[in-house]
């Protein structure tokens, strides 16, 4: 980013900081806001540099803490803080440990739950903090729910956005890495400049060296990563990633957790969701709207008046209810259905007895609502020449191509299978995971299936619904590598993240069957084992079997 293109990003996030703030409805009470930094001994002797913005008022403050790594958004984090403080509200933010102006060397998420608990404790003993809340989006969340257990009395709620507990589930789908969010990641937090090329970084092979071989120094935390496929291995499952997992059954302060249809933590927020506790379910709310990691409306292919991405608007909100106000929210979950331009309130998030939907896979690439004749098509996956992502629902880096996009028309490429219905003759509205199953056979030990799902509308466009990722080796929701013997039919199942989505009567839906979306996943090497560890790749020649006798069908669950 130019500098010219830094200064404008920071007007538009003041602007829009401004402009939410005005808009909240509960006056400045005071424009006498003390300032001061500090820097805050943890308990072993390194400090951490501390910001803490107090408005002049007499008797006990309510106070907002936030703990963050990314010294970059300062601007925004200090003209947050003004806004509070003006409106009854101390803020405090601190900077992780390496980042920031902070002491001690910068490691990813280990250090957060012993220095957290001790900046919670320290603000939770000053004379005049009053009720305490917890803000957080993404690794500013995770600091948040890595204490959310261990909270002092004093602190009385968490608002935690685009975040999730379960760490595989957001690194990991069926054995292939999500490149864009954590390769990219890890290059702008190594803690030191990566100069590399970030897509020669993700075709890198084998990519467990590629932190030596071109980012310069090797980093044993991505390493782990990287090389960790399986959701059963001890790395996600003790140290942080396995107490991480643990924490939301034990909480007990109201939550509000935001996500959206296109940030890649969606699928980890969900399993998080089900994971708390029945008392702090009854005082928590759950939203999911049509927005990516940046609370950014991402579905070209609609209009809508009711989008509500004003998530500093309901932050203050929230807090200023509870700390406040002393009120006790009501647990819901709020998910905006897309092509309906409205919001879906329920008490579960999982629905029971849910109708499902089926088309199945038919002659002349056809979606069929009852099977046809026995048929099968081919193609060769050639994995150094990926199809490319666009439209899609992980990805951070390559921003452009997040979320519901106008898609290329039927078979763009030669490896790329199109199968496309006729008009539905009413409108169906999905709520939940659609899934594809597929009779699927390849001359490889190892290989990799990808299904699109779109919406044809009736002027011809189609925009990307869902899309979903599984391998042969993690064939079928299997938590470990499992063998395949080549050139045999084996079903597969592709597990789609959840969706809230109206498909339009006179629609036509359309499925793109691939093997390759590059860069969201890494792109499968055809060979078997730990993808990270392959040296180089080789085409496959893949097959759908399809008709009577075969499973080869998409399913939609229904929202009654």
């Amino acid at each position: 980013m130019t500098e010219q293109e830094q200064l404008e990003q920071e007007k538009f996030e003041l602007e829009r900081i401004e402009k939410q703030f005005a808009q909240c409805g509960h006056p400045v009470v005071c424009e006498e806001v003390h300032e001061e930094e500090i820097m805050l001994p943890m308990e072993d002797g390194i400090s951490l540099r501390t910001i803490i913005y107090r408005p002049e008022l007499e008797g006990q403050i309510p106070v907002i803490v936030v703990r963050t790594c990314y010294p970059n958004n300062d601007y925004i984090y200090r003209a947050t803080a003004r806004e509070y403080s003006r409106r009854g509200f101390a803020y405090i933010y601190q900077y992780c440990r390496g980042s920031g102006g902070s002491e001690g060397e910068w490691e990813p998420n280990v250090n957060e739950r012993a220095d957290g608990k001790c900046m919670i404790d320290w603000v939770c003993g000053l004379p005049w903090a009053g009720n305490v809340g917890y803000w957080g989006c993404s690794y500013l969340a995770l600091t948040g729910w890595l204490i959310a257990d261990i909270f002092p009395e004093k602190v009385k709620t968490m608002y935690l956005t685009h975040y999730g507990t379960f760490r595989h589930v957001s690194a990991y789908k069926d054995g292939l890495f999500r490149h864009d969010v954590l390769t990219a990641w890890a290059m702008e937090n190594a803690g030191y400049p990566v100069t590399a090329d970030y897509l020669e970084s993700c075709r890198f092979r084998p990519h467990a060296e590629v932190d030596e071989r071109l980012w310069g120094k090797k980093l044993e935390w991505y390493r782990k990563w990287v090389t960790s496929t399986d959701a059963s291995d001890e790395y996600w499952n003790t140290g942080v990633w396995g107490l991480l997992k643990e924490i939301p059954s034990r909480v007990k302060v109201p939550i509000y957790m935001g996500e959206g249809w296109y940030d890649h933590h969606l699928g980890s927020a969900i399993e998080t969701y089900r994971s708390l506790s029945e008392e702090a379910k009854k005082k928590s709310k759950f939203v999911i709207g049509a927005w990516d990691h940046n609370f950014n409306v991402v579905v070209k292919g609609h209009q809508g008046e009711h989008f509500e991405n004003d998530d500093i608007l309901r932050a203050f909100d929230w807090f200023y209810e509870i700390l406040m106000e002393g009120k006790m929210p009501e647990g819901s979950i709020d998910t905006y259905i897309i092509g309906e331009d409205k919001w879906y309130q329920r008490a579960d998030y999982d629905l029971e007895n849910q109708e499902e939907y089926r088309l199945w896979l038919g002659a002349e690439r056809s979606l069929l609502a009852k099977q046809g004749e026995e048929g099968v098509e081919e193609f060769t996956f050639c994995p150094e020449n990926p199809v490319s992502t666009h439209g899609a629902e992980s990805l951070l880096v390559t921003a452009q191509e997040q979320g519901s996009l106008l898609q290329p028309g039927p078979d763009y490429r030669e490896d790329v299978i199109s199968f496309l219905s006729g008009p539905l003759e009413e409108s169906i509205t999905v709520l939940g995971k659609i899934r594809a199953e597929l009779d699927v056979e390849t001359d490889t030990e190892d290989t990799a299936f990808v299904v699109k799902v779109m919406e044809v509308m009736e002027n011809g466009e189609a925009y990307n619904v869902r899309t979903g990722i599984t391998t042969l080796g993690y064939r079928n929701r299997s938590k470990s590598r499992v063998a395949y013997a080549f050139d045999t039919i084996v079903p597969i199942t592709i597990d789609m993240w959840d969706v809230a989505w109206k498909f339009q009567k006179g629609s036509r839906i359309r499925i793109d069957i691939t093997s390759s979306d590059f860069p969201q996943y890494a792109v499968h090497s055809n060979y078997a084992g730990c993808w990270a560890l392959a040296a180089e790749s080789r085409d496959a020649h893949q097959k759908i079997h399809y008709g009577k006798g075969h499973i080869s069908s998409v399913v939609f669950p229904k929202l009654g």
